[in-house]
């Protein structure tokens, strides 16, 4: 047997191969772990993104409180100013006047801000609550479908070994420069070998020269013009 029939054999074990490597990718029970995996994650990143919210509010309250205080302590500043000493003239009870509006608009603004903040903080307990709930149900499910698939891998994994096993055993009477040749073309066509029937190409259906034809049933090394396949004599 000459090595193009040789390598036609091998490609026939590589064919099974690749059909249980996608079979093991398409399971469905593999699909949906990766698609519990992918809901965890995003769950995982809504969580920190949340928390680090908390931690803003937080930081903000603290920030609020302290400019609360600080306000309040300039207001009974002005306070104990004006009962010490009475305003010495109209421009003076004004100023005092709208230093004490100001203060005061600035606490409502800051009051305001605080029960916002706290709305939204509430919220976003509520919504880590939700997420850490569906987080913890994603994974219970996830865990569960895992066992399933973990024997069912193992079944497949056997079934991809020994298909291996076969594939690696028919390289052997094959030359490295064939077996380079081989991988060389599956990499933008797989198969990389096809027959030929008549004057065509079974890779592609198209048409073959008769040189082409020719050298092919010579059993010399033919590559198809249009799709780059090795081709393959077939009565």
């Amino acid at each position: 047997m000459n090595q193009l029939n040789l390598l036609w054999d091998y490609q026939t074990a590589d064919i099974e191969v690749e059909n249980i490597s996608k079979e093991i990718k398409r399971s469905p029970n593999r699909q949906q772990l990766v698609k519990y995996r992918d809901s965890l994650l995003s769950l995982q990143k809504n969580l920190a993104r949340i928390e680090d919210e908390v931690l803003a509010m937080q930081d903000r309250l603290e920030a609020l409180s302290d400019a609360v205080k600080m306000t309040e302590n300039q207001i009974q500043g002005i306070q104990e100013k004006l009962q010490a000493k009475e305003p010495e003239n109209t421009e003076e009870t004004e100023r005092y006047i709208a230093d004490v509006k100001r203060l005061i608009n600035n606490l409502n603004d800051y009051e305001a801000e605080i029960k916002r903040i706290r709305t939204d903080s509430n919220e976003r307990e509520k919504m880590q609550r939700d997420v850490k709930l569906r987080a913890a149900r994603t994974k219970k499910e996830f865990d569960k479908l895992k066992e399933v698939y973990d024997a069912e891998f193992q079944q497949m994994n056997e079934r991809l070994n020994a298909a291996k096993a076969v594939a690696d055993e028919r390289a052997k009477p094959l030359s490295q420069a064939y077996l380079d040749k081989y991988q060389t073309i599956k990499r933008h066509s797989f198969p990389p070998l096809a027959k030929m029937i008549g004057s065509q190409c079974t890779g592609c259906n198209m048409s073959l020269p008769s040189g082409v034809v020719k050298d092919v049933q010579s059993g010399k090394e033919v590559e198809c013009e249009t799709c780059g396949r090795l081709l393959v004599y077939s009565e």
